[in-house]
């Protein structure tokens, strides 16, 4: 049964504990790009503590860079009564490297239906409802295909279903090309760095191509000369120099030109602060 010192909330907004974002409904994809364990750990205790307030059943797929030690005094030090829901099962921990890649094996369709199966468990039980995290350890590996692949199909599956979904990335282990097609496959994308919270856009996904996303109002874009904003569009695509440079007709010295010129006019120290810029987290 649910936590008896706490009643479900039927309301279809569930507060997150992430303040940009504030609430959100029940089927809401969320991803948060985060720089240090420090900033992971505790951005996932206000998030699990303010579900568990909310009489939910929550979930942490635990990877790397934190472990299960780190993860439980983090909680236990930001949410009152931690020890009582981890005690009554409000809260699992679960390891995530068995949870996604069970027999060796990343199966998107596997992983989707295991999530949906503990939320009908929990429903069962009494919860409002199910909030899930997992870490995407598999950026470093060669999973990234597969992972997109998940992403989507989890997206789909959400309509309609009493869960929130946050999926974490680790800024230094992320790619221009890669924090671009992570905003696509979410509701809302959040960056966590330095204590501090930033909201990656609106809140909608970026749709279009380099060329569309490049084309609209961002902070410093008047800086930009118009080749360098062409040479922008191929950097936000996750294009190599070279890549850019036949696609532009100039030449990979000439790209890296401009390269270094927009990461200095814009104030981004790499290519991926560039594409968070481009998509209005970060002010310059």
């Amino acid at each position: 049964m649910a936590d008896p010192k706490r009643a479900p909330s039927d309301s279809p907004l569930r507060p997150t504990g992430i303040p940009p974002v504030q609430d959100l409904p029940w089927g809401t994809h969320i991803c948060m790009f985060y720089e240090a364990p420090r900033d992971l750990i505790d951005a996932l205790a206000a998030y699990f503590g303010a579900g568990l307030e909310e009489g939910e059943f929550c979930v942490w797929a635990l990877s790397e860079p934190v472990d299960r030690d780190e993860a439980i005094a983090g909680m236990r030090a930001a949410i009152p009564e931690f020890d009582h829901y981890f005690e009554t099962g409000a809260i699992e921990l679960i390891p995530g490297y068995d949870w996604y890649l069970g027999g060796d094996e990343f199966d998107p369709q596997r992983i989707t239906c295991g999530w949906h199966e503990k939320r009908r468990q929990a429903e069962a039980r009494g919860y409002a409802g199910m909030r899930v995290s997992g870490n995407a350890f598999w950026m470093e590996a060669n999973l990234w295909p597969s992972f997109r692949q998940y992403e989507e199909e989890l997206d789909r599956s959400l309509a309609g279903a009493r869960m929130l979904v946050l999926c974490t990335y680790r800024l230094h282990a992320a790619h221009a090309v890669d924090i671009l097609d992570v905003a696509r496959t979410h509701d809302v994308s959040v960056i966590r760095r330095d204590g501090r919270w930033e909201a990656l856009g609106p809140g909608a996904r970026p749709a279009g191509t380099g060329d569309d996303i490049v084309a609209r109002a961002f902070p410093g874009r008047e800086r930009l000369t118009p080749r360098e904003l062409a040479a922008l569009a191929e950097i936000v695509k996750g294009a190599s120099n070279k890549q850019a440079a036949r696609k532009l007709g100039i030449s990979p010295r000439t790209i890296e030109f401009h390269r270094t010129n927009i990461l200095r006019k814009l104030g981004a120290r790499n290519a991926v602060e560039l594409v968070a810029i481009v998509l209005g987290a970060i002010r310059t």
